[in-house]
């Protein structure tokens, strides 16, 4: 694979495996720090004595704790003065002051904002949270670089409540975000002060144009779409309206990517055309057109994806207007490792992850697609263009894209033949409409315009969305399973690019691997057996499993919607199994020698019944200690139906008696 004959291509790949190292590993900061001296005086030795063969290895493993030492120094957690250090204990009200940095999507009872911290009970504090404010009327929404003093309780990320779930505690720790506040909008004050920074700047601009075109009429609907679409700002757009892009295969077009940003870079070509190719002409050329990317990357508020596509871009342009020839892939090495020695925590990004390996396979696959059949209609060979750019893209995303979210769009190549023609005139317009916006000018016709295409383009994809059929759902794929998905993707590629008999074996073999771990996974989890109750509010669900067979223990109506029920979907397709048995809760399990009683609101227990496990439903009133003096169970747990004042009471009750507590609605769900 010519691929990684590239130096550059290696050095990326090492420096990747040490941030993954040091991501799963606890290997501490001298240690990496120690061992990067040494590869570098290593190194240093090497290239000055005859020892120079060497040299490459060297350069590898440097590289490698390179990426290791960026991702450690990047750990916010390692200042003493970060907030995990000063909270005493969560759950508790603190007095913080707080710089508002970001404004993400609101939840059906919150605003919520991702704020950085200054102080904390009055004393130097560091690091960033979620602020979350409670609605109880209609709340202002707050500017960015706003400067709060908040009375607010203090949140630990949790663990998912349910089995298979996303995590989205492990998510936000990605993101170096530890904490969450709850405050009501009566215990924020709002200081006249601001922090006046670029993205203060960028989010003064996106509001002016919001409001300007708001003002003049402009459909909300279509306009949340305008905002995520050129402006990289998803927070208003309705679940409904991401859903059906999800469906068809077109949720890219709501993220500022490569597709957005090329677009400009020709946009602003073209625009440039009139400034004569002399040396001082090629010069200006590029200042602007490098400056205009950047702009626009603040503008679209600086997502990993967005820097992805500016930095990849702006080498891009270097190459087009210093007149000579960029190596694509040296192109797209050189913007991954600049972008992750500032932010390495960005690899764990799933939309920098999907939109740098989409990249990869347009730059790689699209070509050898495309050599298929070369029309002789120019008309023709632009529709056969975007056909083999949407395969490459959706073939190099497949794997991940099922793995991390368990479905596949059927009709993608429709979608994106309809959607990518009319995407160039809507961004075209787009950025005319919003350009004028942030001046005060919005010119109604024009607006009208771009408005009526936006609505045009959701009919569509709400049509092809509609199409149920042809949206595969609920794939189950092991972490070992997609990794041997991109070792057959690689093997048949690379037969494909210039077929022999040892490519061919090594595509078979491919293949062979492929279902040899399918049937590995899903083998051992066919030996799989386990008890779980769930942590749901208000109701109680119970699960056993056997091999791939679950009986499912619960009320009338989470038996008769199951497949609306998402806390037993995702542990269904993640563990690749089944339900075979719907039953009522009853009272009396028996799990691996283990007798389970369950007591629910009647409170009604056989003292002869001395069971090892109590679980506890719909708030009985029985007093534990009259219960543990008939017989003490192994373990007590208590599931999110009961009320919260009954829990509290248990739980110091099994602490008196020192018997184990389990409250799924802290811990989240118990598993034997």
């Amino acid at each position: 694979m010519k691929v990684l004959q590239f130096p550059l291509i290696k050095i990326t790949f090492s420096f990747l495996f040490g941030i993954l190292f040091s991501h799963f590993s606890s290997v501490s900061f001298e240690i990496i720090i120690s061992l990067l001296i040494a590869n570098f005086l290593i190194l240093v030795v090497s290239f000055f004595t005859f020892k120079k063969k060497f040299f490459g290895v060297f350069a590898l493993t440097t590289a490698f704790f390179i990426g290791s030492f960026s991702l450690i120094c990047n750990n916010e957690t390692r200042n003493l003065n970060h907030y995990l250090y000063k909270i005493n204990a969560f759950n508790e009200v603190y007095n913080s002051d707080l710089t508002v940095l970001e404004k993400l999507k609101n939840t059906t009872k919150n605003d919520r904002y991702i704020v950085k911290i200054t102080s904390l009970n009055d004393t130097l504090s560091t690091g960033e949270l979620i602020l979350n404010i409670r609605k109880e009327t209609v709340l202002p929404t707050i500017a960015i670089g706003s400067h709060l003093k908040v009375k607010g309780s203090f949140y630990k990320n949790r663990n998912p409540n349910n089995p298979n779930q996303f995590d989205y505690g492990k998510y936000l720790e990605n993101k170096q975000i530890y904490a969450q506040i709850y405050a009501d909008l009566k215990d924020i004050k709002i200081s006249t002060i601001e922090d006046k920074n670029l993205n203060f700047y960028a989010s003064k601009i996106r509001n002016k144009i919001i409001v300007n075109l708001e003002k003049n009429g402009f459909s909300k609907s279509e306009l949340s779409v305008v905002n995520a679409l050129i402006l990289g700002q998803q927070q208003d757009i309705s679940k409904e309206v991401v859903q059906d892009y999800q469906y068809a295969g077109a949720i890219h077009v709501l993220s500022v990517s490569g597709l957005h940003v090329g677009f400009i870079l020709l946009f602003i070509t073209f625009l440039l055309r009139p400034i004569p190719n002399t040396k001082f002409g090629l010069t200006l050329k590029l200042i602007i057109a490098l400056i205009s990317l950047w702009l626009f990357g603040i503008l679209a508020g600086l997502a990993p994806c967005v820097i992805r596509s500016v930095t990849m871009f702006s080498f891009v342009a270097v190459g087009l207007y210093l007149r000579r020839t960029v190596n694509i892939y040296n192109t797209l090495m050189i913007s991954i490792l600049l972008i992750l020695l500032v932010e390495p925590s960005y690899l764990f990004d799933i939309g920098f992850q999907l939109s740098y390996v989409a990249l990869f396979f347009i730059i790689w696959l699209q070509p050898l697609l495309a050599s298929i059949w070369t029309p002789k209609s120019k008309f023709i060979n632009y529709f056969w263009e975007i056909i083999t750019v949407s395969f490459a893209a959706q073939i190099g995303t497949l794997p991940i894209t099922i793995y991390y979210f368990h479905q596949f769009p059927g009709l993608f190549f429709i979608t994106n033949l309809i959607i990518l023609p009319a995407l160039t005139f809507i961004l075209a317009l787009g950025v005319l409409v919003l350009s004028l916006a942030a001046f005060d000018v919005v010119w109604f016709p024009m607006m009208k315009l771009l408005e009526v295409s936006i609505s045009i383009l959701n009919k569509i994809i709400s049509w092809v969305a509609s199409f149920e059929n042809f949206i595969f759902k609920d794939i189950s794929v092991s972490t070992l399973m997609m990794i041997c998905g991109y070792f057959l993707i690689f093997g048949w590629i690379i037969w494909f690019q210039k077929p022999s008999f040892k490519k061919l074996s090594f595509a078979f073999l491919s293949i062979i691997l492929f279902q040899i771990v399918t049937i590995y996974t899903k083998y051992d989890n066919q030996k799989a057996t386990e008890f779980i109750v769930f942590s749901k509010s208000k109701t109680s669900i119970i699960t056993e499993r056997k091999g791939q067979r679950v009986s499912l223990y619960s009320n009338d109506s989470i038996l008769k919607n199951v497949s609306d029920n998402l806390a037993i979907k995702s542990y269904l397709v993640a563990n690749f199994c089944s339900i075979k048995n719907k039953k009522s809760i009853g009272n009396l399990f028996y799990f691996k020698g283990k007798k389970i009683l369950l007591l629910d609101s009647s409170a009604v227990y056989l003292n002869d019944k001395k069971p090892d496990i109590l679980i506890l439903t719909h708030s009985p009133k029985l007093s534990l200690e009259r219960v543990f003096k008939s017989w003490k169970p192994e373990q007590v747990v208590v599931d999110a139906s009961n009320f919260k004042s009954y829990i509290k009471i248990w739980k110091a009750t099994c602490e008196k008696e020192k018997i184990p507590f389990h409250a799924t609605g802290e811990k989240g769900f118990y598993k034997l």
